[in-house]
């Protein structure tokens, strides 16, 4: 089947623009268990009710509002939330490349394939090569769907794949779990305990392979459902339609000279290292080789926006 874009724009560093396509780059093949009426076989879904009456609520008496301390909420309209959103562009904006070993796992998210726009080709494998030889990954932010996210561009085979991060404000600090100390020697480790340790390792080391791996529960419901069906065990439901996938607005991007575009890239870079130098030094700048990675604004409460 045929795989459909889900956003189209362009990758954005320099002066250099990259068609691209956003494509999907997973898939949910776990089981997914209907409520359904054990009465007359009608699906049985969410209903909004008062928590504290346990009575319904239509639709038009529902207002969405953010705690602010205990008890005491701000309501929103959704003229105002609306208006929050961050505004809409068909750009991947890279602001800055970092080594491909610096991000840790924990803030990878979701991933999706991108394929070169039209007539992009070339520039589309400069850049995946580039980032191949000399090991960096492009840190860069992109607004899908009304929301903002950063996302770690890298190079996989023959092909470039935007993997949304989560913001370091989501990531849980692990200062108050109860971890041994760092260091063998600090854990109580021997010598003979750790180089037991390493040789099951040794002895268990393979090459990855996804394929060996199957979701067994899966497989064992699956069994279960088809000895049902042919014993005849089945059920009539009628279920509601269902809404597609999102998609972006369609917007052509022209590439132009990219010869010329890297050169006027760099003088560029140069022109402002130039500036910067001339300055006057009133702080020590920072050591490179570590570029910071830009952070989403700190809410001014504790609370969350959630989009409808």
């Amino acid at each position: 089947m045929t795989s459909r874009a889900l956003w189209k724009g362009a990758i954005s560093f320099g002066l250099v623009h990259i068609p691209v396509a956003l494509h999907s780059a997973t898939t949910n093949s776990g089981l997914d268990f209907d409520w359904l009426d054990k009465r007359s076989m009608d699906p049985v879904g969410y209903k909004r009710i008062n928590k504290k009456t346990g009575k319904d609520i239509t639709p038009e008496n529902i207002v969405k509002g953010i705690k602010y301390s205990d008890g005491q909420y701000v309501v929103l309209s959704e003229e105002e939330i609306t208006a929050a959103y961050p505004q809409a562009t068909q750009t991947i904006e890279i602001e800055c490349f970092v080594a491909n070993t610096d991000i840790p796992f924990i803030y990878l998210e979701r991933p999706y394939y991108l394929a070169p726009g039209n007539k992009a080709a070339k520039v589309y494998a400069l850049l995946r090569d580039t980032l191949l030889e000399t090991r960096q990954v492009g840190i860069a932010r992109v607004v899908i769907q009304t929301k903002q996210h950063m996302a770690l561009l890298v190079p996989s085979g023959a092909g470039l794949v935007l993997n949304l991060l989560r913001w370091g404000e989501n990531i849980r600090s692990w200062q108050d779990l109860d971890l041994p100390p760092e260091g063998a020697k600090a854990a109580g480790l021997s010598d003979r305990e750790l180089s037991m340790a390493k040789q099951l390792v040794k002895d268990m080391a393979g090459k990855w392979d996804p394929h060996r791996f199957i979701d067994s529960f899966k497989d064992e419901i699956m069994a279960l459902v088809e000895r049902k069906v042919n014993k005849g065990k089945l059920q009539t439901v009628v279920q509601p339609s269902e809404s597609g996938e999102f998609s972006g607005i369609s917007q052509g991007a022209q590439v132009i000279d990219l010869t010329d575009l890297l050169k006027r890239s760099l003088r560029a870079g140069g022109a402002q290292a130039n500036a910067r130098n001339n300055e006057p030094k009133a702080k020590p700048e920072a050591k490179p080789g570590k570029p910071k990675i830009a952070k989403k604004a700190a809410p001014r409460t504790t609370a969350k926006r959630r989009a409808a």
